[in-house]
């Protein structure tokens, strides 16, 4: 094998793919002379105003060019590739740009300043495949020219085998059968990079699931009241989901739901519809969500407690080395749902950290905030971190919203209070639309007390007031310092 092909690894497209054509695309490793040709899927965007944008991505190691040029309607004469705390510099022409990359990214690539038909574009580090021939490994070979079917007899064969199978899914376009594949516990599922499957993965009451690989699940094509997930795990533990792309889930992209022992890695995804939330977690324990580009038309990140049928507080999760896109509400909410029937729950333990936070774009008054706390239905909120929190300029919306509410749209009780929260280097360019922040309880009983904000830069100029980091104190918070 040529040195250059073990450095770079470009994916096929299966015939029936939807593609968008926006650019025209090419990577190679520095230092060789031969360009790969590299497909853009299409992604829409921005429930708002739903647009078509564009998605590529490959793997590699060492150093790779990569080309982008327009046979359509472009001349540049601005790049921007985002996030902009990489420091990623382009060389522009009138109809083509080139730039360089040393590690793996999660970028988003914006031609004079469009955010809407951009290129996103997903470097990621080699890995080593999976051994295909081991005798608990169940191979299933697509196709490139026609659509496959995934369906129950898979599910008969996996569970004919015993634990610890794996399940090979190799480069192709397949349908899951009825829409959402009910996966069996204790097993792989290994989506090679090519693998397109057109619906939703389930597990109920399971355990030892692991789901990777650089496949894709497109939903594009279900309605938004079908409220499909891209993967939804209800009741489960001893759970990994990495590396996957999901393109357009009517409802959440991973949605669980009184789960346990659960990491979320370098998963890529895009919404276009309302309730498009990113990573959803209700009354969930020890949960790691790390390396994943989020662009969602709800909330990237959501923390609650009770909803539906799964009950209990959250805490021990963990968020970090994330891109956070919000065309529409929170980057990284916390709070809303829990047992208002009875005493309410404790959502505990939380830290988000090291976050690049590329949009926030909500007019609605009661959900603003880059990071929101906002507890409902007798939630307690205590003992959050945020640190190393980067904040681009974004549309419209608060950088912190700190607040006891009673939604009356979801709650039928205030929440209980918010308690020892910690803010530690936050960087904020500011925004045309930026909002005061607000930090406030609901009442003398359901109050805010001990937050810290601790070396909160805005525009490169550390703060040393509240009123210079642009937040408002509201009535019954107590205990409010910066420094």
């Amino acid at each position: 094998m040529k040195q250059e092909e073990k450095q770079l690894r470009i994916y096929p497209v299966p015939k029936g793919a939807v593609l968008q054509e926006d650019y025209c695309l090419r990577v190679r490793s520095v230092g060789t002379e031969d360009w790969q040709e590299l497909k853009a899927y299409r992604v829409k965007v921005d429930m708002h105003d739903v647009r078509q944008a564009s998605m590529a991505y490959f793997d590699f190691s060492g150093r790779v060019e990569v080309e982008v040029t327009f046979p359509k309607f472009y001349t540049v004469y601005r790049v921007d590739i985002r996030p902009l705390s990489l420091g990623i510099q382009a060389q522009a022409e009138s109809k083509r740009v080139r730039f360089v990359l040393e590690r793996p990214v999660n970028l988003s690539v914006e031609i004079n300043k469009d955010r809407f038909h951009n290129l996103h574009l997903f470097a990621g580090a080699l890995e080593e495949l999976p051994d295909q021939q081991g005798e608990n490994v169940l191979v299933v070979s697509g196709s490139l020219e026609k659509p496959c079917f995934l369906g129950d007899d898979i599910n008969r064969q996996l569970e004919r085998m015993p634990e610890g199978r794996m399940l090979y899914v190799k480069p192709g376009l397949y349908y899951i059968g009825e829409c959402i594949w009910h996966l069996p516990s204790h097993t792989h599922i290994y989506l090679e990079g090519g693998a397109v499957l057109i619906g939703g993965l389930a597990l109920e009451q399971g355990e030892g699931l692991k789901i990777s690989g650089r496949g894709i699940l497109y939903l594009a094509d279900f309605a938004r009241f079908s409220a499909i997930n891209g993967i939804r795990l209800n009741h489960s533990r001893n759970i990994t989901i990495e590396g996957l792309i999901f393109i357009n889930p009517p409802h959440y992209t991973v949605s669980l739901g009184d789960c346990e022992d659960v990491t979320l890695r370098n998963l890529k995804s895009f919404s276009c519809e309302g309730w498009s939330d990113g990573l959803d977690m209700m009354s969930c324990r020890r949960v790691l969500a790390e390396g994943c580009f989020l662009r969602t038309s709800d909330d990237c990140v959501a923390i609650y407690g009770s909803r539906w049928d799964n009950y209990g507080g959250a805490r021990d999760i963990i968020v970090r080395n994330m891109v956070l896109w919000a065309d529409v509400a929170h980057p990284m909410m916390i709070g809303t749902h829990g047992d208002y029937r009875h005493e309410g729950d404790v959502l505990e333990e939380i830290l988000f950290e090291d976050i690049d936070v590329l949009e926030h774009h909500e007019f609605q008054a009661g959900y603003l905030g880059v990071m929101a706390i906002n507890p409902g239905d007798k939630n307690l909120v205590r003992n959050v971190t945020y640190r190393n929190i980067r904040i681009e300029p974004f549309e419209h919306g608060k950088v912190l919203d700190f607040q006891v509410k009673w939604n009356p749209d979801y709650n039928p009780a205030p929440g209980r209070g918010i308690r020892k929260i910690l803010v530690e280097n936050v960087r904020v360019q500011s925004g045309r639309g930026e909002e005061p922040s607000v930090i406030a309880g609901y009442s003398e009983e359901f109050s805010v007390e001990d937050i810290e904000i601790r070396d909160f830069y805005r525009d490169g100029r550390k703060a040393e007031s509240l009123e210079q980091a642009g937040i408002t104190m509201g009535q019954y918070a107590e205990n409010v310092r910066i420094e």
